[in-house]
């Protein structure tokens, strides 16, 4: 492999810990926005437990990837910053409200009680913000982008307000929300509160599969560029997919969160990797390429030197911020 091509596999890696981690956050935010029932207060409360104050270390995630992209291929940054710039504004307005939100709401209810408002600022933010990224992503997989001698020719509104990016869209919020469901009945084991959160995987999961069953089946003719990916080199890892998601439901219903939790997980890793690796080596199909969208060699370099560095100091931090202070969340008491 070249050096574009491992950092290009380095930011998938990163933009897949940022769907897997963050995406069970946004999820935990949809959860909170339709508590219900007798436990609505403690279903709320479990997932500001779970979410903890590592919530926004799950972002680090996504500035890597911007840097990252930035960086090592300027080219394709420009065009996406240009065609995407309407929903990936409105999704980091969405992660900006929503942390504001989740912070203003825990010290708002110690000065003046409930502060509601807030809540459903949390929770609508976790809908929008995942929504319109995956809308981003689904204009840059189905080929709408379109780029000419280096320059974007294609309209700020292509790929992404579309019925099927909206499609997509909803796909992605319903797979956040199984995320969580999902994590959250592992974190209620051996408490009322695993029903209800098992109830709600189940639930979340079968509307993603019905979402996905019609992106797959809608992609030939609204997104034929996806298509090929999927239905190409990307078939095995979507085959994994389609043989993993049953299993994950049934580790759901049959009560097995701790496997449902890594099936869950599976499921997101294997969807993103047959897009991945159906449109390599393209970084914005049809005209971008890695090779094209590259920057100089030395920059290359360094920039891997830099990763490497990086992470040595990352990962065990990371580690060690979800070891020792996950479930001692001050927001939740």
């Amino acid at each position: 492999m070249s050096e574009a091509e491992i950092v290009a596999a380095i930011l998938w890696l990163a933009l897949t810990a940022y769907a897997v981690l963050a995406g069970a956050d946004f999820g935990g935010g949809v959860w909170d926005l339709l508590a219900s029932g007798p436990r609505a207060r403690d279903q709320r409360r479990a997932v500001a437990e779970a979410m903890g104050p590592v919530w926004e270390a799950n972002h680090v995630w996504l500035i890597f990837l911007i840097v990252g992209l930035f960086t090592g291929f300027p080219a394709a940054f420009g065009i996406l910053s240009m065609a995407l710039y309407v929903p990936l504004t409105v999704a980091l307005v969405g992660i900006v409200l929503r942390g504001a939100a989740f912070a203003f709401r825990a010290h708002g209810r110690e000065a003046v009680g409930d502060a509601s408002a807030w809540g459903v600022a949390f929770g609508a933010s976790s809908v929008i913000a995942p929504f319109f990224l995956a809308g981003g992503a689904a204009a840059v997989a189905s080929g709408a982008i379109r780029v000419s001698g280096g320059r974007l020719v294609s309209g700020f509104e292509t790929g992404w307000a579309t019925p099927y990016g909206v499609l997509v869209g909803l796909f992605a919020v319903a797979m956040c929300a199984y995320l969580a469901a999902t994590y959250l009945t592992v974190e209620t084991e051996g408490t009322p509160l695993e029903s209800d959160f098992r109830r709600r995987a189940a639930a979340a999961g079968l509307v993603a599969g019905v979402a996905a069953i019609a992106s797959l089946l809608v992609a030939p003719f609204a997104a034929p560029s996806l298509a090929d990916a999927l239905f190409g080199r990307g078939l095995p890892l979507l085959i994994l997919a389609l043989l993993n998601g049953p299993i994950a439901l049934v580790a759901v219903w049959r009560a097995r969160p701790r496997v449902a939790r890594f099936s869950v997980a599976a499921q997101v890793t294997f969807v993103l990797w047959a897009w991945a690796v159906g449109q390599w080596p393209y970084l914005v199909p049809p005209e971008i390429t890695i090779q094209d969208a590259a920057a100089p060699n030395s920059t290359l370099t360094a920039l891997l030197v830099v990763i490497g560095i990086g992470m040595a100091l990352l990962v065990p931090s990371l580690w060690l911020l979800f070891r020792i202070f996950k479930a001692r969340n001050p927001a939740a008491t």
